[in-house]
């Protein structure tokens, strides 16, 4: 679809606002915990948000532009959920404190958006170009789909390793043994040292870099626009912290959420490979409409997250049973 420029900025700086406004009411004075009901509210407020610019695109430019939004927009953040994962493990290993935790999250989205920016930029350019990139996109989701079961038959510890670029900057910078505040570097006896607080940072950082490569390929699998590409990746960033937050233990819970995100992004990697074939003129292949591919997606995340919640009922009352017999 013809997006105008003014769209761009007008949706882009109301982003931008928003996220200020966020920043100013959570972040404002000392640094202190984040509540349930504090990150309930503006999880609820973020998903409003993005259900309304849904239904701005589908009074302005029609049902299919609005349902490849909400198909992107569910698959970047049933995406977002599983990256949270990562994220716990990240934060207990460096052991960083609940206080300043929503500020290591903000600098971890903030770098995502640009990441992604930058690839959604790159992607389109390449995908108008080179027709044959869909085969690799799809292959490539394909073969994610494949690692996300094996990851997580192995444990999810097994994401979490110290890349290149974070041994790097162990090696190379002088630490300090524990945190100093918020703070990411400190002056100590006249020498600038680094804090803990920066190593988390650059592990959040160097792992959005990753989860990015999965996730604009899948959502180029739904929809080729840019537009709705970009917009469907901020919609699910922003309020992922305080999502963060709202499932705290829940995340323990969804013990099935990564065969659901692997079953969905296989199904986009084989559906952009039966597009590109329909576009190429194969007469077997089908092109999937995009009702199809939303209900598809959202019957997938709503089937795994219950069975991984009825699965977490019946082990805790087995443990609670065991533990009676015991007693």
């Amino acid at each position: 679809m013809s997006v105008p420029v003014w769209a761009w900025i007008a949706v882009i700086g109301g982003l931008l606002v928003v996220l200020a406004i966020d920043l100013w009411i959570v972040d404002r004075g000392e640094a202190r915990e984040f509540s349930m009901r504090q990150a309930g509210y503006w999880v609820t407020f973020y998903v409003a948000l993005a259900a309304a610019f849904g239904v701005v695109l589908w009074t302005t430019y029609g049902g299919a532009k609005a349902g490849e939004f909400f198909a992107g927009y569910i698959t970047e953040y049933s995406l977002s959920v599983d990256n949270l994962f990562v994220f716990f493990i990240i934060m207990g290993r460096f052991a960083v404190p609940r206080a300043y935790q929503h500020k290591v999250l903000l600098v971890g989205i903030l770098l995502a958006l640009v990441m992604r920016g930058i690839f959604i930029a790159l992607g389109a350019a390449a995908l108008q170009r080179f027709s044959w990139l869909f085969y690799v996109f799809g292959a490539f989701l394909v073969y994610t789909a494949v690692n996300l079961v094996r990851d997580h038959l192995r444990g999810k510890e097994e994401e979490v390793k110290e890349n290149v670029l974070l041994r790097w900057v162990r090696r190379t910078f002088p630490t300090t043994e524990g945190y100093v505040g918020s703070k990411v570097t400190v002056k100590i006896d006249g020498r600038r040292m680094v804090t803990p607080m920066l190593i988390v940072m650059v592990a959040i950082g160097s792992t959005d870099l990753l989860f990015a490569l999965d996730s604009i390929p899948a959502i180029f699998g739904l929809t080729k626009d840019p537009f709705i590409v970009f917009t469907a990746n901020a919609f699910a960033l922003m309020g992922l912290r305080q999502l963060y937050f709202l499932l705290g233990g829940l995340l323990q819970r969804l013990v099935y959420i990564s065969y659901g995100l692997a079953f969905i992004l296989g199904f986009i990697g084989v559906k952009l490979v039966m597009e590109a074939l329909h576009a190429s003129h194969v007469s077997w292949a089908p092109e999937i409409p995009i009702w199809v591919s939303l209900s598809i997606i959202g019957a997938t995340m709503v089937i795994t997250t219950v069975a991984s919640l009825v699965k977490a009922r019946i082990d805790t009352r087995s443990g609670e049973a065991a533990h009676s017999e015991q007693v």
